[in-house]
């Protein structure tokens, strides 16, 4: 199952994939530790989301010294390409430049972001031609 297969992630989903990315293997315990320190969660209810999430196909388990570890089946990079899209697709009608636009709009791009973006946007047009 590719990425693009995948359901959507809500934002307490994308919030575990998040501390899985970052920990590479863990725990549902090591996953509670992070959430319950940024807000009061439950411990079954973390376990019931990475649950869900393995079922889903974003996450892979394995077996190691009697525990159960979880890890990414997808890479972060590819969920935010993926996500990156569907906003493209659903919000912009399929125009990256109207995501870009707004982007440029609302003012929230640094100079130090717009002079990276100027190099990669050359590096990208030195790759298609």
């Amino acid at each position: 199952m590719s990425e693009d297969d995948l359901p959507p992630l809500s934002d307490v989903q994308h919030e575990i994939m998040t501390v899985v990315w970052d920990r590479g293997k863990c725990s549902a315990a090591d996953v509670w530790k992070v959430l319950e320190q940024r807000r009061g969660v439950s411990r079954n209810t973390v376990h019931t989301l990475l649950v869900r999430l393995e079922d889903k196909g974003w996450l892979t388990r394995t077996v190691a010294d009697g525990g159960v570890l979880f890890s990414a089946a997808v890479s972060r990079s590819a969920t935010q390409q993926q996500c990156v899209r569907r906003l493209i697709d659903t919000v912009f009608d399929g125009s990256a430049e109207g995501l870009v636009l707004a982007l440029l709009n609302q003012g929230t791009v640094s100079a130090e972001e717009s002079a990276r973006i100027r190099e990669l946007i050359k590096q990208a047009k030195g790759k298609k031609t």
